[in-house]
């Protein structure tokens, strides 16, 4: 994603990491925060063992959704706007796309003789 553009395998990648509610979850609580969100603040709106939000973390880094910034003895976490940005272009896009080819496919086959 060089040129901020989101291609398939990239989108895919991301889509896994949004695929469990305690990730969405998480970044629902980082935005909230809006700057730097330790785990233990995390930890605060999920009834789960800190190990656990650890590893959905590591996910949502690994996707690139999110930045890691030590703070002394621990680590805080942001949302990377440019990532969500394009995310939310490649999904206009996709899906976009998508609409279009099922009203032409539609169109295509009331025009389209029998």
């Amino acid at each position: 994603m060089k040129d901020g553009t989101m291609h398939d395998d990239d989108l895919a990648t991301v889509m896994r990491a949004l695929g469990h509610p305690v990730r969405l979850t998480i970044l629902r609580t980082l935005a909230r925060q809006q700057q730097r969100c330790c785990c233990t603040d995390v930890m605060a709106a999920l009834p789960l063992a800190q190990s656990t939000v650890s590893q959905h973390i590591k996910v949502l880094l690994d996707a690139g959704l999110i930045e890691r910034r030590p703070e002394g003895t621990r680590n805080c976490y942001t949302l990377r706007a440019d990532r969500l940005e394009a995310l939310g272009s490649a999904c206009a896009g996709l899906l976009g796309g998508l609409s279009a080819e099922l009203v032409s496919g539609a169109s295509r086959k009331i025009t389209e003789p029998a």
